[in-house]
Order: C-alpha cells, then structure tokens, then sequence
C-alpha cells in the first residue's frame, strides 16, 4: 500500500517519461511541411530534445511553493470527483490545487467528444424509434466508487440521474461513461451507494451491488389510478448489480429515500428519511416530531427474493419485496428497520471503521450516532426498540447536513444556517449521550463561505481515512470571485484538518451545482492513455480500407485521422442518403486526439488515439461541405480538410 503524504510533503515526483508528443509535434511538422514543398527557413525547427527542466523563473516570480500550493510540472496528491448537478456531468478535480482536470458527460450531450452526438454514446444513454435520445437533460447527485477490502480500487464509479431515475456506470481507466440504466417505478433517484462485500459470503470483498433510493413516492404503478388517493403512494429502494447494471431486487417502503450508505461487512444499507409521513404535499410532509434513518437487511432481502416472496409492478419484471413497517414487526424475520432521528435529516455516512454511522437533521441541532452492530441486534431479536441502537446525539449546530471522518475518531459536519464546519469526536459524544458532564463533543468550528451542503474528507469514506483534508462544497459564493452575472460560481473550500484547528487554507470556484464528491489517493487511479484498435468492432485498421460503400440509399463512409490528414481527400454522397460514418484515429501517440465536424449537419466529435466512432446523418443538402478537423493536433492542423459532395 502507498503511504499516505504528509501535508508538508512537497511531493517531488521522479521525471515524467518522455511520452512522444512534444517529440511528434516537432518532427513531424517538418515532414508535413517539408512534403508541401515549405522547408525553406525551418531547419531549426528540426530538434527532436526535449526541454530537461522547467524554464528559469522570470524576474521577480515567486518561486517558493507553499504545502498546499501545487507547484508548475507538480502533480496532485488527490482526485476529486464531483458531481455537476443539472448540467448532468461529473467534474475530475485536483487536490490540493483545485484545479478542474476535466468534465466527463454522462446524462447531456457534449460537443468536445461528441457524447450523444455519436452512435456509440447514443446507444448507452438511450434512443426513441426514431433515433433521437430518449432524454436530453440529466441532474447528477452522488458519485460513488468500487470497493476492494474497504478501500477504493479505481475499477468504476457510479452516479446518479435524479431527475429521470438513472444510474450511471464510469469506468475510471478511460473516465467514460459505459452503461447507463434507467430504473423501473422510481422517481427522484436521489441517493446511491457501492456495497463493500458481500452480506454472505466472506471470500467477496469487493463491490458487487449498487443501492438506489428514491426520494419521491408515486402511485404503484403509476399509470393514471389513485392520482389523489395519497395512501396508494409509495417510494422504492433498489439493488442493481454492480457488473450487468440491471435490477436485482427492489424494496417497497414508507416514507422516501434520501442519501444512502453501506456498512463495511455488507450486511446493512441504510437511507436517510424525511417525510416518514408518506405526505403528497408540503404540509403533510412536516406532520411527525421524528423522522428515520432507515436499514435493510441485504441477505434477508435476498433470501426473500430467492423464496419467491415478491410481487411485481406495472410492466416491470423485478421482483419488489414488502419493507414497510406493518410487514416488517418482527425483528427477527424483518427486512427493515426505521431508527426514528429528529426531524428532515439530510445525509448519512459511516466511519471508517465501520462502527457507528452519522445522520443529521436539517431541523434539529443536532446529529445522531447510530451504532452499526446494535442494528444488527435489533434484527436479532436482542434491543428492545430501533430507537436504542441510536448512541449519541450531540448538538452540533444550526442546519447539520453531511459529515465526513478522520482517521482519529473525530467527524466534521457541515451547518448550512451556521455557514460553518463543525468538528466532533464520536467517542466523546457517546460519552456525554451517558451523562458523562466531562465529556464535550465538539472540538473544533471554522466559518466558511457561504451555507454548505456536501462536505466530505480525504479518504473519508473508505476505511483508509487518513486525516489530511476537509473539502467544503458551499451553495453560495457572494463575495468570492468575480462577479460574472446573477448566476454565481459556487465555491469549493479545502480545510486542513491534520491538526488540532482546522485551517482554511484554499478555494476555488466551480460551476453549479454540485451535489457530492469523493477525494482519492492518486496512486489508486491507472488510466490509459491510448485505447486498442481491437476494441472496436467498426474500426478501419488500415488507411487502405477507407471508401464509400452503397446499400440503397444508406451509405457507410470509412475514414481514419492520422495528423495531419484525413484518409479521404473527398467523398460523395446523394442527396437524401442516410450516411453512417465511421472515423478511426490510427495516431498511436499519447494526446494526439483528431476532431471531426461537418458543417451544417450538426455532426461534431474527437476521436483519441486508436479510438473509433460513428455518426449517423440523413445528406439532405446538395453542396460542397469542408469537414475539418476541431482539436489542434498538428502544425498543419487548419489544414486537416475532407470535402463532403452532397450530389443533387
């Protein structure tokens, strides 16, 4: 296992390998000039060294670099992965820099990759009859990775739509979207999780299932009966399995679902609820002096499952089992558990070793400490109430949201109303919740700037918490940054927390709105840098399989990128032909990425090196169309052109 840095660590890393590009760029300009008959004056051009060291300062720039500060040709300690909100996407941050790294589209369209422009990533986020995205819009919340013995192994990470009720699947060795699914009688997915092994089987230690809750209740099924009959209301909690990405099991509920959490030894899921009332409107969602947090009991949800104690809904085929209170009395064979906690709580999270999980009301000052085996207890037969297996309730502050954890025992919980970061120790509070007068919860308290919802530490939500940063994501910026507008930036705020005061010590800005983030050691993720040819079943290995091939009137045009040209000088095509294209970058050098529009038929998309794609387009334009190349690969990139014939 890498060792965890230390904050004064100035991260020196050892020389970065020289990865061809700068070496490419250099020589392969000349051979394209040199080719059109332009080598006059460039000889000196014709160095294939690269720079050794980083060039001398300037008079008068600072060269000293703070613990916190990431210095020029310096690489992060830290990814961050943030969810974007209603722009859909998921951000890839570097900590402590905060420097945004890249925005990965999973639920929107988006133009610098071509993602729900290209047939490939059409298919993946889903297509009416005709073609066109089933939806256009998306609304990512909570970002979650694949575990391996408690700790993130870099596999995947998941995150979720809320507004359409999908899950979404990254693989985090290309940082692509792979999967999406959408989920059957849900709406306003909101909290999601990865399992971190198995509930049965100790030889499973790793991610293998994916909980979804819904925060909204509908009508089951809800296809136009009991519109108004809210007693016919209900929301639901779902298993997807974590590889195939379909529905295992569904669990039909009281009240809703908020965020979600799962214990290290995979036996409980639990969510976080407000309006266990089973409300339809606002004033019948504030009705009860409690709400829950409430548990499932995976394996006794699965052994249910597998008994065939199940119904189904609507046109669905995944099999829902009976979570709501009235079925559920008996601890010993119940598949829930509804642990009252004070009123709206927003958020649960679990410490790193894996004992007690946290859950804060929004409407109460307080958080309550919910220990993890006198759940299992209760579902034993052996704790009188749900409401005993709840071990300490300290105040905390106005607005408690979401709490992180160090790898001391303390928690750091966000006050919207305060504008503050409150740090806590467990221990202490448990202590005080025994009457013990002595003990004092609250340690430590740092404004911020300002109302924060998600906060989160690094490595906190792994069993190898190491201490080192808070990250405080606030709702609003105000007096922050540059004013651009009524619509503000948000302000993501880092907070050392290695020693006994907190210290803030960085913001940066980021675009609305983010939800949740994780923050990972940078040892754990591997990417790659150039994909494989025999990865793509339409790939054109070889530039001399490029041409134009007719069925009728729909058209396939093969084509490969290598800079500086495209394999086609021209195509032609007719009128009203349905053209599928299909463009393979045989660039074998790391970054050397190829674009490729066509103007007026909105067709826009990168291919990186050995990767394929495929547009599909109806040519219902007679004329001349330059497609060109959009992302700069080259000294003669402007002139990277293919001609489009449409004949009439």
């Amino acid at each position: 296992m890498t060792q965890n840095p230390t904050q004064d660590d100035t991260q020196t890393l050892a020389p970065q390998p020289d990865l061809g590009r700068r070496k490419f760029l250099g020589t392969s300009a000349l051979v394209g000039l040199s080719g059109a008959g332009l080598t006059l004056g460039l000889s000196a051009c014709n160095k294939e060294t690269a720079p050794t060291a980083a060039a001398p300062a300037a008079k008068g720039e600072a060269t000293a670099h703070g613990p916190y500060e990431v210095a020029p040709g310096k690489l992060d300690d830290y990814y961050s992965f943030s969810s974007g909100g209603h722009s859909g996407d998921v951000r890839i941050y570097g900590l402590p820099s905060g420097r945004q790294l890249k925005s990965i589209p999973v639920f929107n369209t988006d133009n610098l990759v071509g993602w729900g422009i290209t047939n490939e990533s059409k298919a993946i986020m889903g297509t009416k009859p005709d073609g066109s995205l089933k939806y256009s819009t998306g609304d990512t919340h909570h970002v979650h990775q694949t575990y391996t013995d408690g700790t993130y192994d870099g596999k995947y990470f998941y995150v979720n739509d809320k507004i359409h009720s999908r899950l979404a699947r990254v693989r985090m060795d290309t940082m692509e979207c792979d999967k999406i699914l959408e989920l059957p009688n849900v709406q306003g997915f909101h909290g999601t999780f990865t399992d971190k092994r198995d509930p049965v089987d100790p030889n499973i230690n790793h991610t293998t299932r994916v909980f979804c809750g819904a925060e909204f209740s509908t009508p089951l099924p809800n296809d136009g009966r009991d519109l108004e009959d809210g007693s016919k209301y209900r929301a639901m909690f779902t298993c997807v399995d974590s590889e195939s990405m379909e529905p295992r099991w569904q669990v039909l509920i009281d009240g809703n679902c908020d965020l979600v959490a799962t214990s290290y030894d995979g036996k409980l899921a639990a969510t976080n609820q407000y309006n266990v009332e089973n409300g339809v409107h606002y004033e019948d969602m504030m009705a009860a002096e409690m709400d829950a947090c409430l548990f499932f009991n995976v394996a006794r949800i699965e052994e249910a499952v597998k008994a065939g104690k199940t119904i189904t809904i609507g046109s669905s085929r995944v099999p829902v089992v009976d979570g709501t209170r009235a079925a559920n009395k008996d601890p010993k064979t119940a598949l829930t558990c509804y642990v009252p906690i004070p009123k709206n709580p927003h958020g649960v999270n679990i410490s790193p070793d894996g004992k007690y999980y946290a859950c804060s009301g929004k409407l109460s000052p307080t958080a309550s400490v919910i220990e993890h085996a006198l759940v299992l207890k209760w579902f034993d037969g052996e704790l009188g109430t749900p409401r005993d297996a709840v071990v300490a309730e300290p105040e905390i502050g106005l607005g408690p949201l979401h709490t992180g954890f160090d790898n001391k025992g303390n928690a750091y919980t966000t006050l919207f109303l305060d504008s503050q970061i409150v740090k806590w120790n467990v221990e202490a509070a448990i202590k005080s919740y025994q009457g013990d007068k002595s003990a004092k919860p609250v340690v430590d308290r740092i404004d911020v700037h300002y109302q924060p919802g998600h906060g989160f530490t690094s490595m906190g939500e792994t069993k190898e918490a190491d201490g080192r940063f808070f990250l405080s994501d606030n709702k609003f910026s105000k007096d922050r940054f540059l004013p651009v507008g009524p619509l503000h930036p948000e302000t993501a705020q880092l907070i050392d927390i290695s020693g006994d005061k907190m210290k803030l010590v960085h913001d940066h800005s980021v675009l609305s709105e983010p939800h949740d983030s994780i923050i990972v050691r940078r040892d754990i993720i591997k990417t790659r840098q150039i994909y494989d040819l025999d990865e793509f079943p339409l790939a054109v290995k070889d530039a001399k399989e490029s041409g134009v091939f007719r069925n009728g009137k729909k058209v396939t045009v093969k084509l490969t990128s290598q800079a500086p040209s495209f394999s086609l000088r021209e195509f032609k095509v007719k009128k009203g032909d349905e053209v599928t294209l299909i463009l393979t970058n045989l660039d074998k050098v790391e970054d050397l990425t190829h674009g490729f529009a066509i103007p007026k038929h909105d067709i826009n998309f990168i291919v990186s090196p050995q990767e394929t794609k495929s547009v599909t387009f109806i040519a219902d334009k007679p004329g001349v169309y330059w497609c060109y190349c959009t992302h700069f690969c080259h000294a003669l990139h402007l002139e990277m052109r293919s001609r489009m014939i449409v004949e009439a």
